[in-house]
């Protein structure tokens, strides 16, 4: 054969010009956006669902050592004494909004009308000085112990004997009605006997009654704003501990003996009125619940009308039960077993072998916490009236503990000698 015959069409490839720039698409239009999803599910099958943000995240961290004291406010502050300095922080946004010197030595903070009420540590210890919560300035300074009562922004300066402590006080003395933010004394009574203090609703739209029960069984009360006697009664002889006569439902509760064993007296605490008086035998002790009554002892826990003391519900196998906010906690012996409806009784939650967190997150929710089963570490979780048990929301650091609740906040003590305020998100879904 010859030498093979080379044909010039004329190009340098060989090629039509219409294959190097094609004047159409030679791919169909749904080839990109198909070949995209699924690139888009094998990537997604790779990796694995999205990451969601964490439930717990650290906000903010403070030194503290083990005896010094911290408060969380209603106004959603966080105060801290750190050696010789008093500090207040914002808990949303974990900013520090005023630092001063504090030398005095405290057990505890306690914050009323606006004010940071310190009061030296010791048993015998006197005197309270008043710190205001905006700035923590120095305001006044009184020789006797400050206390507040709810519903008014008025303060008591009192003495205390020395064996009481609670909502109903017993006190001896003189008692001091002051101005919360200058300290001036409003008026002021002089005892000749121990009595206890405390005080009680008045009327629609007013500010609360001073009520004071005298060592003879004398009632008096008082008008909180100017102190104007207002009405005085004799009342049954009773025990008048700390926490007897109570105020629930708005109606003032009285437990005391009675002739077929112990009985409850009712009284309406805007002029004393008697209401009714039943016997309600086993019974050692008067709560509120909600707008509800309950008495416990040995029959467990049965809620009455406290208008009325018509009986509205009972549980046996509670001990005892206890108002956080809202919630109704119920407890078998010293444990929490139900978030319940105060109205009811029924439990909303089952709260068996977990613990309740001080505080509240507010909307009738509850944080608790129980040990983890396989770890050293503990659970924290949000105990909702919308769930049957409590929701998971993460597990806390090994060493964590002594914590306090506040909305969307968790506040704990570090072994590592810090005070830790931790974000949190509440997580969706039924429990």
């Amino acid at each position: 054969m010859g030498e093979p015959v080379v044909i010039d069409l004329g190009l340098d490839r060989g090629e039509p010009e219409t294959y190097e720039q094609p004047g159409r698409p030679t791919t169909s239009p749904w080839f990109a956006p198909a070949l995209l999803t699924v690139l888009v599910l094998l990537l997604a099958g790779a990796s694995g669902p999205l990451r969601r943000p964490p439930a717990l995240t650290p906000l903010l961290s403070i030194p503290i050592a083990p005896g010094e004291p911290y408060a969380i406010t209603e106004g959603g502050r966080l105060l801290a004494q750190t050696g010789a300095t008093l500090s207040s922080y914002h808990l949303q946004s974990g900013e520090l909004r005023w630092s001063v010197r504090q030398d005095m030595q405290v057990s505890r903070l306690r914050t009323a009308a606006g004010m940071l009420l310190l009061r030296p540590f010791g048993r015998f210890a006197v005197g309270t000085t008043a710190l205001s919560l905006s700035t923590g300035g120095h305001q006044w300074r009184n020789q006797h112990n400050v206390i507040s009562f709810a519903g008014t922004s008025l303060l008591f300066a009192v003495d205390d004997v020395r064996t009481s402590s609670g909502p109903g006080r017993r006190v001896e003395n003189t008692i001091q009605v002051i101005d919360p933010v200058v300290g001036d004394v409003r008026w002021q009574l002089h005892l000749r006997r121990t009595a206890v203090l405390l005080g009680v609703p008045g009327p629609a739209d007013t500010e609360p009654r001073t009520l004071l029960i005298g060592d003879d069984q004398i009632a008096d009360l008082y008008d909180t704003a100017n102190g104007r006697h207002l009405a005085s009664r004799r009342f049954p002889a009773a025990d008048y501990d700390p926490d007897n006569p109570v105020v629930a439902g708005g109606t003032l509760l009285l437990r005391h003996p009675g002739p077929s064993g112990t009985a409850i007296s009712a009284y309406d605490p805007a002029d004393l009125r008697p209401l009714w008086t039943a016997t309600v035998r086993g019974t050692d002790r008067v709560v509120p619940c909600g707008l509800l009554a309950c008495l416990i002892g040995q029959y467990g826990v049965r809620a009455v009308d406290p208008a009325t003391g018509d009986h509205r519900w009972q549980r046996g196998d509670w001990r005892t039960v206890e108002q956080e906010g809202t919630a109704l906690v119920g407890y078998a012996g010293q444990d929490p077993v139900a978030l319940a409806d105060p109205e009811t009784g029924g439990t909303l939650v089952d709260l068996s072998g977990w613990d309740l967190v001080p505080g509240s997150p507010g909307n009738g929710e509850l944080l608790v916490t129980r040990d983890a089963s396989t770890s050293t570490r503990t659970m924290v979780a949000i105990a909702a009236p919308d769930t049957r048990r409590p929701r998971l929301l993460a597990e806390l650091p090994a060493g964590t503990g002594s914590c306090q609740s506040a909305p969307e906040r968790l506040v704990c003590r570090s072994s590592f000698g810090e005070l830790v305020v931790w974000a949190y998100r509440t997580p969706t879904g039924a429990g």
